[in-house]
């Protein structure tokens, strides 16, 4: 059985979840991380020596940093589906999921720390706006983006729908005044709707 080490309030542990769940994969969550500590003790930097969440351990094998743990199971379990097998196709999908992590993710993040992770009479509110406004162009490319195409790499669900969900699913979750992006939130809305987007894209964020 896999298993995944990480708090489910990590938006990278959650897309680990959501593509084991995808997958249909059986595997054991264990907390690590934050207020659950572990990932400092030696056993556990001898699997990821960043110190951080997620880690994957795959019949002995031990593999960290979230999105290239969704490429290994998708390569693993669904080639040639989630894991397109068309070249252009499958490095459409691998840029659209390094952009989630270089550009979208760093954009909206500070959104999110001083929302949720900041008490309210400590929060910047230069920060929060800084990062809202940098967010919102973002979301716009993804939206013309997916005005054609049902999903991000095409036609059918790929691996490069799973970081932006779970990014979207962070984004729509502060309690912000947000724009409406319609063929974005079609998408998100059929993610959402997955058996397999329970107990990850209908999570409160913390």
């Amino acid at each position: 059985m896999l298993k995944i080490w990480g708090r489910i309030s990590s938006i990278n542990v959650r897309k680990v979840v959501l593509t084991a769940q995808l997958l249909e994969l059986p595997f054991e969550r264990i907390d690590a991380g934050a207020a659950f500590g572990i990932v400092k003790t030696p056993e556990y930097l001898a699997r990821n020596p960043n110190a951080l969440v997620p880690t994957l351990e795959d019949e002995g094998f031990a593999l960290w940093e979230s999105n290239v743990i969704v490429r290994y199971l998708c390569a693993k379990h669904e080639a040639g589906d989630l894991y397109p097998q068309d070249l252009r196709q499958r490095f459409d999908a691998e840029r659209w999921m390094d952009w989630q992590q270089t550009t979208l993710n760093p954009a909206g993040r500070e959104a999110f720390i001083q929302l949720i992770r900041t008490p309210a009479d400590r929060r910047n509110a230069d920060a929060l706006a800084a990062s809202v406004s940098a967010t919102e162009p973002l979301l716009a490319t993804l939206d013309a983006r997916l005005a054609a195409r049902p999903f991000m790499a095409g036609e059918r669900l790929t691996m490069a729908d799973i970081p932006i969900a779970c990014e979207m699913h962070r984004w729509w979750g502060l309690p912000l005044a947000h724009r409406e992006h319609p063929h974005l939130r079609r998408w998100y809305q059929v993610l959402r709707a997955l058996p397999a987007a329970r107990g990850v894209l209908d999570l409160s964020l913390s």
